[in-house]
């Protein structure tokens, strides 16, 4: 099953967000991913396979400094476990990174719509869809929790989905519809992850995190 970890505070977010997903590690996967927000700009990695691989990948070619990121473990539904269909997924301008846990029922629709508009996909995931369709919204002017909120409304299925914005870089944003999701708060920091079993049915909930919480 796939596991989500996100963090904003004062620590290096690669170092909280992959100890996170070294944790998730027993509950299986097939590739692991991270992105992270720095200076304006998602920069991210993503490997099929172990953990490890994604660990060798980013310590080969550091990625910068951030306080702010998120990370995905994944166990392939819609698309093979490949490196392209790994998460984080980024919208078709590159400035929001998302992962997701579940499945998107009403993908292929969705899909077909944002490739009329001239979107071009990388990958056969569900989640690249989810991925496109918040930047858009990012990019008609609406704030990331904003954004997730509108986009929650149209996706069918069971679903949790995390996201940064690099415009917006103090700030991780969730929504949820039929799954779990578990929010931990510090001093000056904030990091969350779905939790298993999945909790009773729900509308489709935002929530969103940024560094001035405590």
């Amino acid at each position: 099953m796939c596991g989500i970890v996100g963090y904003v505070g004062g620590q290096q977010a690669q170092n909280v967000v992959v100890d996170g997903l070294r944790r998730l590690e027993y509950r299986g996967y097939d590739s692991a991913g991270i992105a992270l927000v720095h200076d304006g700009r998602i920069v991210s990695d993503k490997k099929a396979g172990k953990l490890a691989n994604l660990e060798k990948a980013i310590s080969d070619r550091p990625l910068p400094e951030s306080n702010t990121g998120i990370g995905h473990t994944r166990w392939a539904t819609h698309g093979a476990p490949t490196d392209a269909n790994a998460h984080p997924h980024l919208g078709n301008t590159s400035r929001l990174a998302l992962v997701h846990n579940g499945i998107i029922e009403n993908f292929a629709e969705l899909r077909r719509e944002i490739e009329a508009a001239g979107h071009v996909l990388s990958s056969e995931t569900d989640t690249e869809v989810a991925a496109h369709l918040v930047e858009a919204e990012l990019e008609s002017g609406l704030g990331l929790t904003e954004a997730m909120q509108r986009v929650c409304r149209r996706l069918e299925g069971a679903f949790t989905l995390v996201a940064v914005d690099s415009a917006d870089p103090s700030r991780v944003v969730a929504g949820r519809r039929n799954s779990p999701l578990v929010v931990g708060l510090g001093v000056g920091r904030t990091s969350s992850a779905p939790t298993w079993p999945p909790s009773s049915s729900t509308p489709a909930t935002p929530w969103s995190s940024d560094r001035t919480r405590s």
